[in-house]
C-alpha cells in the first residue's frame, strides 16, 4: 500500500517547501499545485517519488499524477504544508502584491484554474447524484423490471435523490467557488440560494414569463436551478466586493455589516446582469453543441474522431479541462452528452488496449509484468496514466494503437448514437454506469464502441507498436 504521507512530504520537499505553495487542490487523479516560484519545483525529482506516476506544468499549475489515492495524498500534503485545501495561503500584507500580467495566456490560465478548481470539488456530488438515477433505471422497467416506474421507490431514487443533487447546484457551486476564490463560503451559498429562491422560481414559471423587482428595478425572472454559469460568473464579483468592504469596515462592525453590505451590493449585480448573462451563455453553448449533435453528418463525426484519437494527448498537455467542463455543464443542465464524453471514454479504452497489446507482445518478464500492472491499474483501479506514460509515451509507435482505436471507437459510437448520462460513474470498468440511464440498448451500443477501441488499440499495438530494435531489447528474458 502506498505511503500517502511519504508521497506528500516528498512532493512538498521537491516543490521548494511549504513557503513556496499558495494553492493545493486535486482532480480525479492529480494533485494540482500553484506555486510562488515555479523554478523551485524539480519535476524530474517528483517523477522518481514512489507512488507518483508523473508530473508536469499545465499553464502556471503544477500537476502531480497520483491516481485514485490523490485525495489521501492531498490530505497529508495539506497537513504537512499548512495550506488550506483549495485556498491561497495568507500572504504578508505588508509585502507588495505580485503584479498580474494581463496577457491572454495568463487570463486564460486564471479563468481555467478558477473553473476547474470550483467544478472538480463537486465531482463526488455528480457521481453520487447520477448513480441514484442509474440505480432506479437498473431496477426499473428499462432493465430488470424489479420495480414499477410509478412506484414510490423508483420516484425516490430517480427524482427525489437526483433532484437533491442537481436542483440546488447553484448553492453547492457557490460554496465551492467561494472556497476557490478565498471568499466567505456561507455568502457563496447564500448567493446561490438567492438565485433559486422559491419566489423567483415561481415568478419564472408564470405564464408568459414573470418579472421580479430588484430594489425597484423590474427584471425578467429566471429559474437558475440546476445551472452552472450564473453562479460561477457571479462569484468573482462577490469575492471582490467582500474584500473591499472588509478593508474599510471597522473591526467592531465586521461580523454583521461586512456580510450584509457584501450581499446588498452583489445581489442586484447578480440578478440584473451576471446571472442572466450566464444563463444566456449556457443556453447558447448548449444549443450550439447539441445542434451539432442533432445535425449529425461528417461534422459531428469529425469532432468525435479528433477527440477519440487525440484526447489523451490533450490530457498530457493539460488542455483537457475546457472540454470536460463543457461536458459536465451540459450533463448537469440537459441530462445527457451525446459525443464529448462518449468520444473521450473511447480514447481511454484505446489506451487500455495499447497496454494489453504491449503485454502480449513483450517477452521480457519484468517489462511484461509492468505492462500487466498498467492494465490492472487502468481497468480495475481507473488510473490510465501508468498505461499512458509507461507504454504509449515510452514506446512512441504504440501511439498508433491509441490513435486508431480511439478514432474508430468514437466514430462508431457516433454512428450508433451512443449517449452518456453521467459525468462520474468511475474511470475504470465501472464507466459503463455512465450509459445505463439510456436503457439496455444504449448500454449495448456503448460497449460496442468502447470494446472496439480497446481491441483495435491492442491489435495495432501488437502488430505495429514496436521497432525491431525495441523488440530485440524487450525479448531478453
Amino acid at each position: 500500500m502506498a505511503d500517502h504521507k511519504n508521497i506528500a512530504m516528498s512532493v512538498l520537499e521537491a516543490v521548494g517547501g511549504p513557503g513556496n505553495v499558495t494553492v493545493a487542490t486535486n482532480c480525479m487523479t492529480r494533485l494540482r499545485l500553484t506555486l510562488k516560484d515555479n523554478g523551485l519545483a524539480d519535476t524530474e525529482q517528483i517523477k522518481k517519488i514512489p507512488g507518483v506516476l508523473g508530473a508536469q506544468f499545465s499553464g502556471t499549475q503544477l500537476q502531480v499524477i497520483i491516481g485514485p489515492a490523490v485525495t489521501k495524498v492531498l490530505d497529508e500534503f495539506v497537513a504537512a504544508s499548512g495550506v488550506a485545501r483549495g485556498e491561497a495561503v495568507d500572504e504578508n500584507l505588508d509585502a507588495p502584491a505580485e503584479k498580474f500580467a494581463w496577457t491572454p495566456a495568463n487570463i486564460g490560465n486564471a479563468i481555467m484554474d478558477y473553473l476547474s478548481g470550483s467544478m472538480t470539488q463537486l465531482i463526488p456530488l455528480f457521481m453520487a447524484g447520477g448513480l441514484f438515477r442509474t440505480i432506479a433505471v437498473v431496477l426499473g422497467p428499462q432493465l430488470f423490471g424489479l420495480i414499477a416506474e410509478d412506484s414510490a421507490t423508483y420516484q425516490f431514487l430517480y427524482t427525489s435523490l437526483y433532484e437533491a443533487s442537481y436542483y440546488f447546484l447553484p448553492i453547492y457551486l457557490g460554496y465551492a467557488a467561494a472556497k476557490k476564490l478565498g471568499a466567505s463560503m456561507p455568502l457563496g451559498m447564500l448567493l446561490g440560494g438567492i438565485l433559486i429562491a422559491p419566489s423567483i422560481v415561481s415568478a419564472a414559471a408564470a405564464e408568459g414569463g414573470g418579472t421580479i423587482s430588484v430594489y425597484g428595478i423590474p427584471t425578467a425572472a429566471a429559474n437558475y436551478s440546476q445551472t452552472v454559469l450564473p453562479i460561477i460568473i457571479s462569484m468573482p464579483v462577490l469575492a471582490f466586493v467582500e474584500r473591499r468592504i472588509r478593508k474599510i469596515m471597522p473591526d467592531a462592525l465586521q461580523a454583521v455589516f461586512t456580510p450584509f453590505a457584501t450581499m446588498v451590493i452583489t445581489t442586484p449585480i447578480a440578478l440584473l446582469l451576471l446571472a442572466p448573462l450566464g444563463n444566456t451563455i449556457g443556453t447558447f453553448l448548449g444549443d450550439a453543441l447539441f445542434g451539432l449533435a442533432d445535425m449529425g453528418g461528417l461534422g459531428l463525426l469529425l469532432v468525435m474522431a479528433i477527440l477519440g484519437a487525440f484526447w489523451q494527448l490533450f490530457v498530457t498537455a493539460g488542455m483537457h479541462m475546457p472540454i470536460i467542463l463543457v461536458a459536465i455543464v451540459q450533463i448537469v443542465e440537459r441530462g445527457y452528452d451525446p459525443y464529448f464524453l462518449v468520444s473521450t471514454n473511447c480514447a481511454m479504452f484505446a489506451v487500455w488496449g495499447c497496454a494489453i497489446g504491449a503485454f502480449l507482445r513483450i517477452k521480457n518478464k519484468e517489462e511484461k509484468g509492468l505492462a500487466l500492472g498498467h492494465v490492472a491499474a487502468a481497468i480495475l483501479g481507473g488510473v490510465t496514466e501508468p498505461a499512458l506514460f509507461g507504454v504509449v509515451l515510452r514506446w512512441r509507435r504504440t501511439m498508433l494503437g491509441m490513435f486508431v482505436g480511439g478514432f474508430v471507437g468514437a466514430v462508431l459510437s457516433g454512428i450508433l448514437g451512443v449517449t452518456c448520462y453521467m459525468a462520474g460513474g468511475g474511470t475504470n470498468f465501472m464507466i459503463i454506469l455512465n450509459y445505463l440511464q439510456g436503457g439496455m440498448s444504449n448500454l449495448v451500443i456503448a460497449l460496442v464502441g468502447l470494446l472496439t477501441a480497446l481491441v483495435l488499440g491492442a491489435i495495432v499495438t501488437f502488430l505495429f507498436g514496436f521497432t525491431k530494435e525495441e523488440l530485440a531489447e524487450l525479448s531478453v528474458k
